[in-house]
């Protein structure tokens, strides 16, 4: 992607100072747009007794976060922001918000909520932080997953269908540092 696409499509999503269009240059490293599931039904978390196999059982999008994660697609790809991998929660309201946004997607457990339990969130963190550097010049991947996730990850908070546009650097002791290079909202529905 250009210079001058790389800084429309900041100023297009609302992105501030922070994301300079270096700072979305991909020439040399990839990017991760990492996204917090669209608006779903009210509540927290899930029902008592809820399934992974059964999304009747979870809390799943809304009409208006159904509408919402189409747009932050639409708004991505007029912007030339094109994943070119897409990986999601195995939540249902995140393989939605996911296949809404993008078309297709690929399950990936370290993006799996730990809210109803704590001890996954070293190892699934760990595993992000190590994805995220690890990949290639060029490459852009959406992750939709969970607040819980985007916070252990980067420390922030973020809205429902808001996301951080993310890269990593392997610091000299061999840990990774992860970079917010801006913040998107896909706004609401």
């Amino acid at each position: 992607m250009d210079r001058r696409r790389l800084l429309a499509a900041g100023a297009a999503l609302g992105l501030g100072p922070a994301a300079a269009p270096a700072a979305f240059d991909t020439r040399s490293q990839g990017l991760v747009v990492m996204l917090r599931h669209a608006i779903t039904e009210p509540g927290i978390g899930d029902p008592p007794g809820w399934r992974l196999d059964d999304c009747r059982s979870q809390r799943n999008l809304s009409a208006e976060g159904r509408l919402q994660a189409q747009r932050l697609g639409e708004r991505l790809a007029a912007q030339g922001l094109r994943p070119t991998r897409v990986r999601s929660s195995r939540w249902c309201r995140c393989l939605d918000t996911a296949r809404l946004a993008f078309g297709s997607v690929e399950p990936w457990p370290a993006l799996d909520s730990f809210f109803d339990d704590r001890s996954g969130e070293p190892a699934q963190t760990a595993q992000l932080r190590e994805a995220l550097v690890a990949l290639a010049p060029g490459e852009v991947q959406a992750w939709v997953t969970h607040q819980v996730n985007i916070s252990a990850l980067t420390g922030e908070g973020t809205a429902m269908g808001e996301a951080l546009v993310l890269r990593g650097e392997r610091r000299p002791d061999g840990s990774v540092q992860v970079l917010r290079l801006g913040r998107l909202d896909a706004g609401r529905g």
